[in-house]
């Protein structure tokens, strides 16, 4: 299985593992998702999820952030963000900071 989410945490593992992680240029990453994944996306955190959309990327937003658990064979394509400020008095960015922020993209394959 392949999921799509905005972060990595230790609880997405199933248990002992080994992790291989290369980098995805966005149209990777666009590859990848028109395969089919399944987003493992907080649905609070809007502004994220317009970005992600403003860079062209569509994936359906859970109603609950699923719990994962990562079993050997499965992928995780993580969007990371960098240079966005913390939102603490509105709930958008503007169009200036998402242009100014960068975003890479991770494939991380979980192996025995």
């Amino acid at each position: 299985m392949t999921y799509f989410g905005f972060a990595l945490a230790d609880s997405m593992f199933a248990g002992d593992c080994s992790i291989v992680r290369r980098s995805l240029t966005l149209e990777q990453a666009k590859e990848f998702i028109a395969q089919g994944v399944i987003p493992c996306l907080n649905p609070s955190h809007t502004a994220t999820v317009a970005v992600m959309r403003a860079h062209g990327i569509e994936v359906e937003i859970p109603s609950t952030p699923p719990k994962v658990a990562l079993q050997p064979g499965d992928d995780l394509i993580v969007m990371g963000v960098r240079g966005l400020p913390r939102l603490t008095d509105r709930h958008e960015y503007t169009k200036d900071e998402i242009e100014k922020a960068t975003f890479s993209f991770s494939l991380y394959h979980v192996k025995i």
